[in-house]
């Protein structure tokens, strides 16, 4: 007997593509852009079930005209808005010092954050000093704009006699637990598991303090990420999950991590959490958003999901070359602009700062960025002067020396 059916075609699989490869001409065509001032503003207990538009949508403060309009708008001062400006600027210097200083021999390892100053800088300002970051290795605004001395992170970056860590870890993976900064994590997404799980620990204790977790858009495909929104929707754990969304995980594009969700914060859907997406080259819009998930969490109302839209300018590492899976001019394409610029036009537009003002607070962080390498350089570099120490490996181990490593110190004559 004979069958009339036709034979069905073959299967498929589909792998997402970037809009343009090298040589290309960049194309941002699929990002769309809510006008300034255009996203609403929820209660902080919104229910997730009615802002689930806000996954969708980019929250944004500063028009193109560099005013601040919308609902969003007005959180902060003249003055802490200068401020902001500054830590920018100052991360910007930092990043260009130590870029060079890895291309001189003086580290062996640099990760810039260009184009990206305002998700750390502004999400700083929505904490309290005793919250604890749980940050990937491009956050360092968290310790720039929290006061940590630019010395110690460059002494950690040259691995010499001075770095708080001891050598213990990668240049840039820092650590200060009275700076509310986590140890950073070489492996992908461990921090968002256990950013949930230091802020279940704070509400078993009845403490105040709330946890912050940070994620990479490429690291989103790990485990990780999904284990720590399920913990963190099911205990409603007083973080704020933070996915900085740069368009690139290296040399992969956002869309293979971000898989058929549409936005990364869509997501969070699935596990009722609120999610919401920002301009992340929005000093004032990110502010606002992370303000308002702080507040969430303090009042008992459970976490927050935030992308944080934004675009890496430069390579991913001193190891990495973006020229090889990019277009060159990428950068200069990027709808969103400049965070430095679009708050220094802000500023500008308001009446309280100026472009001679600008170049000069550039002269003033320069000085102080070169002055504080200076300093951390007479302590040693990569190759070059004073390192830590070899007993400092066999100390801050176990609470009480065991006696293998009592001995083994005494045989190394450390």
């Amino acid at each position: 007997m004979t069958s009339d059916r036709v034979s069905p075609a073959p299967l498929r699989l589909h792998v997402p593509e970037p809009e343009v490869r090298p040589g290309g001409t960049p194309d941002f065509s699929s990002v769309k852009i809510a006008p300034a001032g255009s996203v609403r503003r929820p209660e902080v207990d919104a229910n997730p079930e009615d802002i689930r538009d806000l996954a969708y949508s980019i929250i944004r403060v500063l028009n193109r005209q560099g005013e601040a309009v919308g609902p969003w708008a007005g959180l902060l001062s003249d003055e802490e808005l200068i401020e902001g400006l500054r830590h920018m600027m100052t991360l910007r210097t930092f990043d260009a010092r130590m870029l060079m200083a890895q291309r001189q021999g003086k580290t062996s390892f640099y990760m810039q954050h260009m184009g990206e100053e305002a998700v750390s800088c502004a999400f700083r300002r929505a904490l309290q000093p005793t919250d604890m970051n749980f940050p990937t290795y491009r956050q360092a605004g968290l310790l720039i704009a929290g006061g940590y001395p630019m010395v110690d992170m460059m002494n950690q970056i040259f691995s010499n006699e001075a770095d708080p860590l001891k050598g213990r870890q990668l240049p840039i993976m820092y650590s200060s637990k009275e700076h509310g900064f986590f140890s950073i994590s070489g492996n992908l997404g461990t921090q968002f598991v256990q950013a949930v799980g230091w802020a279940m620990a704070s509400a078993i204790k009845n403490d105040t303090r709330i946890a912050a977790g940070w994620i990479g858009d490429g690291s989103t495909a790990e485990s990780d990420f999904h284990a720590a929104l399920a913990f963190a929707s099911t205990y409603r754990a007083p973080v704020v999950l933070n996915i900085v969304n740069n368009q690139w995980a290296i040399s992969t594009f956002q869309g293979i991590a971000r898989g058929g969700s549409g936005t990364f914060a869509a997501r969070g859907l699935g596990f009722g959490l609120p999610s919401l997406r920002v301009d992340g080259n929005d000093y004032l819009a990110v502010h606002a958003v992370a303000s308002w998930a702080a507040e969430r969490a303090r009042r008992n109302l459970g976490p927050t999901l935030i992308e944080y839209v934004t675009y890496r300018v430069g390579a991913h590492s001193t190891s990495d070359d973006p020229s090889a899976y990019r277009p060159k001019t990428e950068s200069d394409a990027w709808p969103l602009g400049d965070p430095v610029i679009r708050l220094k036009n802000h500023l500008i537009k308001r009446g309280v700062w100026s472009e001679e003002r600008q170049k000069q607070t550039e002269a003033e962080i320069l000085d102080t960025v070169i002055s504080a390498q200076k300093e951390a350089e007479r302590h040693g570099t990569l190759h070059a002067g004073g390192k830590p120490s070899a007993r400092d490996m066999f100390e801050g181990v176990y609470a009480e020396m065991p006696p293998h490593l009592r001995r083994q110190r005494q045989q190394a004559g450390v």
